[in-house]
């Protein structure tokens, strides 16, 4: 069997079913795949196909190793931990700032419960964000609960069904957006969450709080002085979590979440660019379990994949994830090249990208949901949400969904369509998402201005082509 044979295979393995790639088939159930495709991909909002070059790297990397070392424990353990070593460089981060990594950005809710204390069976509240702007199984992993079918370490497991430890997690859903689909200021939803968390702290219980740093249309709520605001009042019963999954945020941000306490989630599948999936949840220093882990956390977790300081988590079993080493690592080596390219090149690509979008949305008669490419960080400069309810005869959330098949089928990936917008009769209106992602970046960061203009706008070309050929056919 070939490097590239064996490859592909590893990177759909050691995760839930969402991972897996059905005999026959060349993508999982968002549409990517774990080998290098000749497609224009602007799906990063959801999903990314592994670039040529970090294939290759891989590659490399895998033919120096023994196939049996793949599964030794002690080498991933060794491994894992270059990459805490490496992302704490990249970000600036302190040494003593803990790092546990994760099968899928879902798996890290369960990250938050055990800091907030729930492996000893404390009573928490886990209040979430805009549910359906953060991921579809947020809620149940949220509540301490089973998000899908299986685990990177269990089978046939009931989706739903608690995890051993975590009986006494209740989840609370709060809003993003109001009435008319407008995004709440974040004083309004800084006053949702006090409410929220002063409530559970009467009933003595322990709280896990959001904030989201780029929900799936870029959204950051609440902003740093709310947050400041609502850890002085409540911070001893606080674990304040912020979902920054879609890692659309600038290092500096990080360090600033950080130095408040706060814990933050990572994806390296989303803007990063690496194949789907894995998760790092950055925890600050002084931080960990404040009792030993969820029984039922062995069913998700290895060892290695927790701060080996952490004796809290000595339950977890030994043994290793080479599906979720091998993402990482390509996770790793696209943050690395992108960092290294410089800002100028990097701003001057995510310009002209904002150009080709507000063109595309021009052309075909569509709108841009709120706060699409709007100034002011990777969060909102990277990513667009695309209101197709504004074309004249609008386009229905069903609709947006077969176009963006149609679009795949064309060698065009676009985000999957998100809930945050409603029609004229109340149904959920048609969005699709086109967005940036690192290793795009770097491939178009030695063009010259000309250049970089017309690959954006030969792209965005193809792409209305096929929506205004869709849109004939519903008309």
């Amino acid at each position: 069997m070939s490097c590239a044979q064996f490859l592909s295979p590893m990177l759909a393995s050691g995760g839930d079913r969402r991972i897996t790639v059905p005999n026959g088939g060349n993508t999982n159930v968002y549409g990517a795949s774990p080998f290098p495709r000749a497609v224009i991909g602007y799906a990063s909002s959801t999903a990314n196909d592994i670039s040529l070059d970090a294939f290759r790297h891989l590659e490399r990397l895998v033919a120096d190793w023994p196939v049996h070392g793949l599964q030794d424990p002690a080498a991933y353990a060794a491994a894992l931990e270059r990459m805490r070593h490496r992302l704490r460089g990249l970000w600036g981060l302190t040494a003593d700032t803990g790092v546990v990594f994760a099968p899928s950005g879902t798996d890290l809710e369960y990250v938050g419960l055990a800091l907030a204390g729930n492996g000893a069976g404390a009573p928490v509240t886990n209040i979430v964000l805009g549910p359906d702007e953060v991921g579809s199984g947020c809620l149940l992993a949220a509540g301490g609960c089973y998000f899908s079918g299986e685990t990177a370490l269990a089978g046939a497991i009931r989706k739903g069904a608690g995890i051993a430890g975590f009986e006494a997690v209740e989840v609370a859903a709060l809003p993003l957006r109001g009435a008319g689909s407008t995004a709440l200021a974040s004083d309004a939803v800084a006053a949702a969450l006090d409410t929220a968390i002063a409530t559970a702290r009467r009933q003595g219980r322990k709280v896990v709080a959001h904030a989201v740093h780029g929900s799936k249309t870029g959204l950051i709520l609440p902003d740093l002085a709310a947050i400041d605001g609502l850890l002085a009042r409540h911070g001893d019963d606080l674990t304040l979590a912020v979902d920054a999954c879609q890692a659309r945020i600038e290092p500096a941000e990080i360090r600033g979440y950080l130095d408040r306490g706060c814990v933050v989630f990572l994806t390296g599948s989303k803007f990063i660019g690496g194949p789907p999936f894995s998760g790092m949840a950055l925890v600050p220093p002084g931080r960990r379990p404040a009792a030993m882990l969820a029984r039922g956390l062995a069913t998700v977790f290895r060892r290695a994949e927790w701060p080996a300081e952490w004796r809290e988590a000595d339950l977890l079993p030994a043994g290793a994830n080479p599906g979720l080493l091998l993402r990482l690592e390509a996770a790793l080596f696209e943050l690395e090249r992108f960092a290294a390219i410089g800002a100028g090149r990097r701003d001057a690509v995510i310009a002209a990208f904002g150009v080709a979008v507000r063109a595309l949305a021009r052309r075909i008669d569509a709108g841009l949901v709120a706060p699409a490419l709007a100034p002011g960080g990777l969060h909102t400069a990277t990513l667009a949400t695309i209101d197709l309810s504004a074309m004249p005869g609008g386009a229905s959330f069903a609709t947006a969904q077969r176009w963006q098949k149609v679009l795949a089928a064309r060698g065009l990936r676009l985000g999957q369509p998100v809930r945050c917008l409603r029609d004229a009769s109340g149904d959920w209106a048609g969005t699709l998402r086109i967005s940036l992602s690192m290793p795009m970046i770097v491939a178009r960061a030695g063009l010259a201005p000309d250049a970089l203009a017309a690959g954006f706008a030969a792209d965005m070309a193809r792409i209305a082509a096929v929506i205004e050929a869709a849109r004939r056919r519903v008309a």
